[in-house]
């Protein structure tokens, strides 16, 4: 049971006679490489002409190390961290944001402009589905980016 830690860009090549043809595209991630997993959530967030990724939630397999054979197939929430990806580069650079208290997997999100809105999912470690919605704003001037988390209740 692995999951790869690469990320896969599908791509339009060509349009021609209505038919579309994609390519997909793998790349290794260098910098703050999130771990492999499934359930996550991955926007485009789009800010002062720059656009980035926005990798957030999921579960991931308990490392190879710690699996027992009870515990073989188990899986675990990833920590809560929001990543920003830079496609161009394979860069990942990691964001600890204190509204963002437990990891979750398989909610809805959906990116407009510079701010992406996560809603719903489910967490491992507590057993909840959180009514919250949560407001991630990313600012991408030249130099380091700015994340900026809201949770607006229930």
């Amino acid at each position: 049971n692995e999951l790869s830690d690469k990320i896969y860009v599908m791509s339009v090549v060509c349009k021609n006679n209505k038919k579309v043809t994609f390519r997909c595209t793998e790349k290794d991630l260098v910098g703050d490489v999130p771990e492999a997993r499934y359930g996550h959530s991955l926007d485009v967030v789009y800010s002062r002409g720059r656009s980035m990724g926005v990798l957030f939630g999921g579960r991931s397999y308990i490392p190879s190390n710690q699996r027992t054979t009870e515990r073989w197939n188990s899986v675990d929430d990833c920590l809560p961290h929001v990543f920003l990806v830079d496609f161009e580069f394979g860069f990942a650079t990691s964001y600890i944001l204190p509204e963002l208290q437990d990891g979750l997997s398989f909610h809805v999100s959906i990116a407009r402009n510079d701010t992406i809105y996560i809603l719903g999912g489910h967490s491992l470690a507590n057993n909840i589905r959180p009514a919250n919605l949560y407001r991630i704003r990313i600012d991408l001037p030249l130099g380091s980016p700015a994340v900026n988390c809201t949770v607006l209740p229930g």
